[in-house]
């Protein structure tokens, strides 16, 4: 009768929790990001913290505003570093040595099957795709939890998607997130966690796992998880770092709300400004003119969005009128991507490269003008998110922004 997240849960407490009941959770790791850890730093002399819990991994990763763009962010690159330097059990990525963060840790093997992480980023519920619950915090949680080894939570409602059947044509794995984001109101998606378990689940890769799960976050949840399988125990096999543990929900597991998608349903879709939850079918859409388009972010920067990006782009150029900025995941993403040519495609199509970070995402690199409009396969479309308040944003799938960037208006 026990859902993924009250297995893991139970683990980390030490006993049941029913919904809303509050718990102490022993954390597994911890990871900080440059934003984060200039906040979580001064108040570490004033918990009085003299040593981080045994046990505990802790985790900082310099990837939001990367070379740094401005005085203020080197500051705080400098702060990261002296952090680093007084705790040598934290493992550190210097600039040019790991990418964005929530990348760095699954490739690394940081969040693992049946594992707890936090991280001051609200997209750790990312590594729900490898089954570890992933819990996005502030820094002064970050502090505590430094303190204590545990974090003080709430048991979340638990909704339960059952997913049949597989994708077809050009649907992605963004696109299945962009449909969720769309259906389920935001009032029933905050705080809660999303579990997906069923038949479909072993139809989607590893790094569609990864996509669904990070889209989520921009529902208002506490954290999504996918039942684990073979695929996810293999993944783990080659990542993860020490012993993990597969978790699967209860064939009669007990969910909050159940939702039932058949993947053969999903078709391309399009999330319209100002925000990831307004989503529509891409067919509906009227012809939109692009000035940008951007492949990249913790959504969907990883190598099999390289792939399809470049499949679509070669032999071909992006439209005069257009823009294409591409951003790896990662290091080790790019280093993949040259080897299997990928990056001399999309500079023939006329497309350029940056090094691994949020970049575009956050307007940290190629921001918006007044006017302008963008594709993106981020996970965010806020007024000013990647630059002016008066951009506008359109969130889809790798694919077809691709397609956009080539025919100069949104398309597939």
């Amino acid at each position: 009768m026990k859902t993924m997240t009250q297995k893991i849960l139970e683990a980390k407490t030490g006993r049941l929790l029913h919904r809303g009941e509050i718990g102490f959770a022993k954390v597994d790791c911890i990871m900080t990001h440059d934003v984060g850890t200039a906040g979580v730093v001064p108040l570490i002399d004033q918990f009085g913290i003299e040593a981080f819990p045994p046990g505990m991994e802790v985790v900082t990763i310099l990837d939001h505003f990367v070379p740094a763009c401005s005085a203020s962010h080197a500051k705080s690159h400098v702060t990261t570093r002296g952090f680093a330097r007084r705790w040598p059990q934290v493992h550190f990525y210097e600039v040019g040595r790991g990418g964005i963060c929530h990348q760095v840790m699954l490739e690394d093997g940081f969040a693992k099957a049946g594992g707890l992480v936090v991280a001051t980023d609200a997209h750790v519920t990312t590594y729900g795709g490898a089954g570890c619950l992933g819990l996005g915090v502030g820094v002064t949680d970050v502090a505590m939890i430094l303190k204590t080894g545990k974090i003080w939570l709430k048991m979340p409602h638990v909704i339960g998607i059952h997913l049949k059947g597989s994708l077809r044509g050009t649907a992605a794995a963004k696109d299945l997130a962009i449909r969720v984001l769309t259906d389920i109101p935001f009032s029933q998606l905050n705080y809660s966690v999303v579990e997906f378990f069923g038949d479909g689940v072993s139809t989607l890769s590893i790094d569609d796992r990864f996509c669904l799960c990070n889209m989520l976050s921009e529902g208002g949840i506490k954290s999504a998880l996918v039942a684990c399988d073979q695929r996810t125990s293999d993944f783990m096999e080659a990542h993860a770092r020490g012993s993990f543990t597969p978790v699967q929900p209860d064939p009669d597991a007990e969910y909050d709300a159940h939702y039932e998608i058949d993947l053969t349903s999903i078709e391309p879709m399009v999330a319209c400004p100002h925000h990831p939850t307004n989503g529509k079918p891409l067919r509906e859409l009227p012809r939109i003119p692009i000035d940008q388009a951007f492949i990249g972010s913790c959504t969907n920067g990883r190598i099999e969005d390289l792939r399809i990006a470049a499949q679509i782009l070669q032999g071909k150029r992006v439209h005069p009128n257009v823009r294409l900025v591409i951003t790896p995941g990662s290091q080790k993403v790019l280093k993949q991507a040259i080897r299997e040519g990928l990056i001399n495609t999309f500079i023939e199509a006329g497309a350029m490269l940056t090094n691994p970070s949020c970049g575009a995402c956050i307007g940290a690199s190629s921001q918006l003008a007044p006017g302008e409009v963008c594709v993106a396969t981020s996970n965010r479309n806020f007024q000013g998110r990647m630059g002016s308040v008066e951009a506008s944003i359109y969130l889809a799938s790798p694919a077809t922004v691709a397609h956009s960037a080539i025919a100069g208006y949104i398309t597939q």
